[in-house]
């Protein structure tokens, strides 16, 4: 018997039809639905102009900040992957808590300090609690600029999470988000992007008329900040039981997943093209043109740094260092986030690879002087935004910035140089302060035991890797069973 059926491709070319005429028909209907709606409530001509661009720049906005706050997710995996499983449960509610402090103290106080009213260039006045909080920001509705500015006092504030890791008191670290949040980060942030003292540095100096601190999206305000404030509660906490040896040798300590490392640095990546594109604030128009300048600088960066960073290991230790790898893709971007509008795609990949290799250099240093972060947090983000806030003075050629190797001189170099100082001076002492006195008071960090026996357990109740405990009556606690099953250098009989 003949097969009467059509062939394969004939089936395929009917299927194909007749979903296309579904589609079409379907969008017809859209139309027809929302032209009939239009005309059924009186609006026969469409959106303004000045409409349609309000709604660009809005959605832009939001969908910034919606990307940076994503890096919130990509911070808690980096940091739970460079730890031990002990304490990935401490790691994801940190950096869900937080976020969740920054919001509610940037809201009642951050905010207001940030881009209140004006006096004397030192912080705002007005616009606590949002109250009076009104009107567009730009071509934005007030609100979106607040949400967009919020993302980046949390990520200032989550820096320091890594740093600190495996040994600070929770409550302690709760204490610490709510000051950086409300105080710490909004006042230096006035000084430049709520355009204080710093953004006219320029004009008050005469070094560079008309101009002053630049920092398109933070290298310095967002990441030096957070990376000063991580070096100082490092200091003030003192390195993990069995990091450094007494003849100052160090032991690795290594974090329990690559993988989630791994995943953290794709999630953040992704999350900087709000970070830096999105802090042009709008996309309608020729801004759509500063959008793609900024967008490519930050991915040309990021590869830079991270092939700088492999290569600088492959040098020095003879080993393609995935390590070196995912942490020079950071090094990048926060090293690019502050020229980013103002430099070439060349010099992009210039600042992006001395990124990485200044990250791998410091993280050195660190080790040597026996400072102990897990994650690498204070030569990715101090270290590296520096680099990049200075390169601002050097490569800058763009939009208003002119610097020293396109023949502008010393002058935009020379402020840079004092943006990067003063960060320094208000951070490393408000902080400095902060961890002291909750040292004195509260307490900082977590007895001995609780470190041994891991944070999950101790801070929360609840082990973030169960399957691996053996819960049976009269077994032995997860810290002697699994977490430590024999002692760490330094620590027997403790």
């Amino acid at each position: 018997m003949l097969n009467t059926l059509p062939s394969a491709p004939i089936r395929l070319r009917n299927y194909a039809r007749f979903v296309s005429t579904r589609l079409i028909g379907a969008a017809a209907a859209a139309v027809v639905f929302l032209v009939g709606g239009r005309i059924a409530f009186g609006d026969t001509e469409g959106p303004t102009p000045g409409e349609l661009v309000r709604g660009i720049d809005t959605m832009w906005m939001l969908v910034a900040a919606f990307l940076v706050f994503f890096m919130q997710a990509g911070f808690a995996l980096v940091e739970a992957g460079l730890t031990r499983a002990k304490n990935a449960s401490n790691i994801m509610m940190k950096n869900l808590m937080d976020f969740v402090m920054a919001s509610l103290a940037y809201w009642a106080v951050g905010y207001g300090l940030m881009f209140g009213a004006v006096q004397s260039g030192w912080f705002g006045t007005s616009s606590f609690f949002l109250n009076g909080a009104n009107g567009d920001v730009g071509n934005a509705p007030l609100l979106a600029f607040w949400l967009f500015q919020l993302v980046f006092a949390g990520t200032a504030a989550t820096i320091v999470s890594g740093a600190m890791a495996e040994r600070t008191k929770f409550s302690a670290y709760l204490i610490y988000s709510i000051v950086i949040s409300a105080l710490i980060y909004p006042i230096f942030g006035h000084w430049v992007w709520g355009t204080g003292w710093l953004w006219t540095l320029g004009d008050t100096t005469g070094l560079v008329p008309g101009g002053g601190f630049r920092d398109f999206a933070g290298s310095t305000v967002v990441h030096s900040v957070g990376g000063w404030a991580a070096l100082m509660g490092t200091l003030a906490l003192g390195p993990r039981i069995g990091r450094f040896n007494k003849d100052g040798s160090a032991n690795a300590i290594p974090g329990h997943s690559v993988t989630l490392f791994g995943l953290g640095v794709f999630i953040l990546w992704l999350g900087w093209f709000g970070f830096n594109p999105g802090s042009q604030l709008a996309m309608y128009g020729a801004n759509a043109d500063a959008v793609a300048l900024v967008a490519a600088n930050t991915n040309l960066a990021a590869a830079a740094g991270a092939a700088a960073a492999v290569i600088y290991g492959y040098i020095t230790a003879r080993k393609a260092n995935v390590g070196a790898a995912f942490n020079g893709v950071l090094a990048g971007l926060v090293a690019i986030t502050a020229p980013c509008a103002y430099v070439t795609p060349l010099d992009s990949i210039i600042i992006g690879a001395v990124g990485g290799v200044v990250m791998m250099i410091f993280g050195a240093v660190l080790e040597k002087l026996k400072i102990d972060d897990p994650v690498g947090a204070i030569p990715v983000h101090l270290v590296s935004g520096a680099w990049g806030t200075l390169a601002l003075g050097l490569f800058g050629s763009l939009n208003g910035v002119t610097g020293l190797f396109y023949g502008g001189g010393l002058g935009q170099l020379i402020i840079q140089l004092i943006g990067v100082v003063v960060c320094g001076i208000w951070t490393a002492g408000t902080a400095g302060a902060l961890f002291f006195l909750i040292k004195k008071t509260m307490g900082l960090r977590v007895s001995a035991e609780e470190e041994i026996q891991g944070l999950d357990a101790m801070e929360h109740g609840m082990i973030a890797y169960p399957q691996d405990v053996d819960f049976t009556p009269g077994a032995p606690s997860p810290a002697s069973s699994i977490y430590r099953p024999s002692p760490l250098p330094g620590t027997a009989g403790k």
